[in-house]
């Protein structure tokens, strides 16, 4: 009896022990890797040593870096996180955006992407449902409270940061003050409107004034007749509506009383296309503005050609002016106003961005360590990230000073002679866009001359009424829409060129409307009707 009652009681013990282990295997196999599954070690994921990182490589830091990697910033923050970042860096210009459609064909993604999301085929909700990148709502909210409480504090910016569905799909830059949304604006050299004793130029009738002058006149004093008058690119009109505002429209989608409209095929666009192709037969436009690149640009604009042109703040009025205080002293490169059709007329069209830009640090589908990932990505929000990204490694770049970070002289000063933007780019990534939030604090120390600073009091007073917000097709309309827009902007493109050079008659103009027509444009506009109308309701 007693050994019998043994093998009974043994019996049960091993059952209790197999029934225990099946359990905690359930439990395991439900809970690991999963957001907020406890504080057992071995539900947590494995620990985040290293990083492949997706991003175009801007010129300021590739003028003097071979990777970002080799920004003080970055080689602080691997020793804070422990966290080591492979930065995988594309071509410049149209081979970035080739490049990432083609990695985009691979099963096997680099772990991080920062992109402008907003420009994937579809919108970035398709990039979700496409199994690209993963939505980071939750994982936001349980992993990264730096980021989350930013968003708390900034209701409008979360609005603008998430699809019409909700989701949340990269960790955004974030503009966070409103004096830091406008930088981008028509430049004019004020040492040739002084040379001529003309004033600065304020509606389109002026411009051309000036502009004949700078043509008519040896400006360069070099006996040749290579002055450029006006750089004026394709990009320029899309981006900032330089000169096209004047007109009253843009060159894409707009608003007006809350009815979607479109710029390129309004009867007043014409009349701009007309302007411009007068400018372009007189000589008054750069001949090669289709073709010329940054590196041109800057030649030529370093080699006195170009007499006005839309520029950037810190990388156009600030480095051009420093580059050339010692090869021609008098060289001054101002902002202009925001041309207007008359005088007295109101500025409705000029360039001032949104808090989110539309660029930010996604998570792909291949990364192994999304939890972790966030954890990494949220560090740039906190106080000492918003530090780090901004002003670089404290000690080294800047010190701080009655509780404020202030650069130290030899980044304001470089020592070799760099611009400022390639100085400071060198420690920080506030001179360019990425996942961290944009801090007025740096901008105060980063446009400090007075030409700068009145060149953002002078393009901030455009009304931007018409202005949409950061709309989005939803998952639906998503495919269509970027199938209508993708023949619409080829050919819109092709045919500005070809009005503007006057190799296609401006008569032609109803015919290229109604080829925009066949094309689908007034489904896209719907979809954009709709998208607005969902915007509103976030």
């Amino acid at each position: 009896m007693k050994s019998l009652y043994s093998l009974k009681r043994a019996s049960i013990l091993i059952l209790a022990v197999i029934l225990s282990i099946s359990l905690t295997a359930c439990s395991d196999s439900g809970t690991k890797g999963q957001a907020g599954s406890g504080d057992d070690a071995a539900n947590e994921p494995e620990k985040l040593t290293h990083l492949s990182y997706w991003v175009q490589m801007v010129s300021q830091v590739s003028a003097t870096l071979k990777s970002y990697n080799e920004i003080e910033a970055y080689k602080e923050l691997e020793q804070v996180t422990g966290v080591k970042v492979d930065f995988q860096h594309p071509p410049e210009g149209q081979q970035a955006k080739e490049q990432f459609n083609l990695m985009l064909t691979s099963d096997k993604l680099p772990d991080v992407i920062e992109y402008s999301w907003i420009g994937y085929p579809g919108g970035p909700e398709k990039a979700i449902k496409d199994g690209k990148i993963i939505r980071l709502n939750e994982l936001i909210d349980e992993h990264a409270p730096n980021l989350k409480k930013v968003l708390e504090e900034h209701p409008e910016w979360k609005k603008e940061i998430m699809t019409d569905e909700g989701s949340i799909y990269a960790f955004p830059f974030i503009r966070s003050h409103d004096r830091l949304k406008v930088f981008l604006g028509p430049t004019i050299r004020q040492d040739w409107l002084d040379k001529l004793n003309l004033e600065m130029p304020t509606t389109i009738e002026e411009w051309y004034t000036v502009l004949k002058a700078f043509k008519a006149n040896d400006m360069n004093g070099n006996g040749e007749a290579d002055e450029i008058p006006l750089y004026l690119t394709k990009g320029d009109v899309d981006t900032s509506t330089a000169f096209l505002g004047a007109f009253g429209i843009n060159a894409g989608f707009y608003q007006d009383g809350g009815v979607v409209k479109y710029g390129p095929t309004d009867p007043t666009f014409k009349e701009f296309l007309a302007l411009m192709n007068k400018w372009y037969q007189a000589g008054l436009l750069d001949r090669d503005f289709a073709t010329t690149d940054a590196k041109l640009l800057e030649a030529k604009i370093t080699g006195g050609q170009i007499g006005s042109a839309v520029l950037y703040t810190g990388s156009g009025i600030g480095k051009y002016n420093t580059l050339m205080k010692e090869k021609d002293p008098n060289f001054h490169l101002v902002a202009a106003p925001y041309p207007v059709m008359n005088k007295g007329d109101k500025q409705i069209w000029g360039y001032k961005d949104f808090a989110y830009t539309g660029i930010g640090a996604a998570i792909t589908t291949s990364n192994k360590n999304p939890i972790e990932t966030v954890k990494w990505l949220d560090y740039a929000y906190s106080e000492a990230g918003t530090l780090l990204f901004n002003f670089g490694k404290e000690g080294a770049s800047y010190t701080m000073e009655d509780g404020k970070p202030v650069f130290k002289p030899e980044v304001l000063n470089n020592p070799s002679g760099l611009p400022v933007i390639q100085s400071m780019s060198q420690h920080n990534r506030a001179t360019f866009s990425g996942p961290f939030m944009l801090d007025i604090r740096f901008d105060e120390q980063y446009t400090t001359s007075e030409d700068q600073l009145a060149s953002k009091e002078i393009w901030a007073e455009p009304t931007l009424d018409l202005k949409l917000p950061r709309t989005t097709p939803n998952s639906q309309e998503s495919s269509r829409y970027a199938s209508i827009m993708n023949d619409i902007n080829t050919f819109k493109d092709e045919m500005y060129l070809k009005f503007i050079m006057g190799q296609e008659p401006l008569d032609n103009f109803d015919k290229y409307v109604k080829t925009m027509e066949s094309m689908g444009l007034q489904e896209a506009i719907e979809i954009q009707q709709h998208a607005l109308e969902r915007y509103n309701k976030r």
